[in-house]
Order: structure tokens, then sequence, then C-alpha cells
């Protein structure tokens, strides 16, 4: 899911989030300069509610995306989107670089390379929401063409970022894990982030599962207390 930020300067937004909405906004932050900052990996809150409509067409890779209808039903989009925030005040007076336009489509490229994926898994927020989201500013058909011909091309040949490519992570990551050894360049592979983020949203998940078992058997045990204290009084 493409988006852009809407503000300049937002990588620490991205990654710290809002008052009102927790980060990570994206899985990755994509500056000006055609920098990609990997800032979140798992669930991350970017896509909010999506369209079950639109939903059906990106997991049908249909060529048709339809216009967004709450009246289909709608589908947690943060449980199933990657998701990149590209600095744009998304207004006609503030362009997009070549550079980090070539670097988004880069990106989603290699994303749906490494699933098998084909250019219509690519979706924009504006495609998705049932807010009104109006994000990317550009031409969504046109993105998905740009990626499709880079999907077309010899992986061995062609500049696509690769599975063995080395992206920036965010400074938090080094600063949490300081006697990580393959975090010292300040770097890791698309491959160790996509692995990285399937992996601990499996984490996550069984976490959950485990956490609301404990919550479910303690509630019993309250229950039963209040009952006997209703008995004794």
């Amino acid at each position: 899911m493409i988006h852009h930020t809407a503000g300049r300067d937002s990588l620490d937004l991205v990654y710290g989030g809002r008052a009102d909405l927790p980060g990570p906004l994206a899985h990755t932050h994509l500056a000006k300069d055609g920098t990609a900052t990997m800032v979140g990996h798992g669930r991350a809150n970017h896509a909010g509610r999506v369209a079950q409509n639109a939903f059906d067409a990106v997991v049908a890779e249909s060529s048709t995306h339809p216009a967004p209808s709450a009246a289909s039903g709608t589908v947690d989009g943060n449980a199933h989107f990657y998701g990149i925030e590209i600095e744009n005040l998304g207004t006609s007076g503030d362009p997009y670089p070549a550079v980090q336009y070539d670097a988004a489509v880069r990106w989603a490229a290699a994303i749906c390379r490494a699933h098998g994926w084909g250019a219509h898994s690519v979706v924009g927020h504006k495609e998705t929401s049932v807010e009104g989201k109006i994000d990317p500013s550009f031409d969504m058909d046109r993105f998905r063409a740009d990626v499709a011909a880079r999907l077309a091309g010899d992986p061995d040949e062609e500049d696509d970022m690769k599975l063995n490519d080395q992206v920036k992570i965010a400074d938090w990551v080094s600063d949490a894990f300081p006697n990580q050894e393959g975090l010292q360049d300040g770097q890791i592979s698309v491959q160790t982030a996509l692995g990285s983020g399937y992996g601990y949203a499996h984490i996550a998940a069984d976490a959950s599962k485990e956490i609301l078992a404990q919550l479910i058997a303690q509630q019993k045990v309250l229950d039963k207390l209040v009952a006997a204290l209703a008995d004794e009084g």
C-alpha cells in the first residue's frame, strides 16, 4: 500500500506515531533523496479500514481496482498490507523527485517479486480507504505499470531492490540492540527485514492468544471470588 506523508521531515512521526495513533505508521519511510528507512515490521498502523471490495480486488490481482465501498464491508488493512510512507505534501506544488519515485517503484517491485505477486497487488491508500484518504497524490495506474515493467525484467540485470540488498534501519533499532553484530553498520538485508516481519508477526499473534487465555482464566477466578463473597454477605 502506497501513501504520502502529507508533511515534511516525517521520519520520526512515521516511526513514533501520534497521540491518537501509535507507531509505526508504515513499514518503510521514503525520503526525498530516495533513502528508504525500515521503521516497522509485522503489524503497522497505516492502512486502517479497507473496503472489502477493494481488498478482494487486490487479493485476486484484478486489473480493475473498484472505488472502495463501505457497503461491501471492511477489513483490517493493518493486518494484511505492507505500507510505505513517501515524503510529500500531497499537493501539486510538491513534486516527487525522480530518485524518490523510482525508489518507491523498486520497493513495491521487490516485495512483489519476493512473494511471487504481480503489479496489481500494489494499491494506493486512496483506492482502499472508506475514510476518504487521498494518498498518494500520483496516478496509481501509472505506478502499477512502472512496477509491472520492473517485474518483467530480468532480476539479475535490472537494478530492482533484491533480497540481499542492504537497507537502512531506524536508529532506534541499533539503540535497542547495541550488541547485535549484524546491526553494527545500521543496515539489514531486504530478506532479513521481510523474514523478521513475518516471524515477529506470528510471535505477536501467538503471544496475544496466550495473554487472552490467561485473562479469561483470571476472569473466571474473579467471578468465583465475587460469587463467594456475595454468598458470605
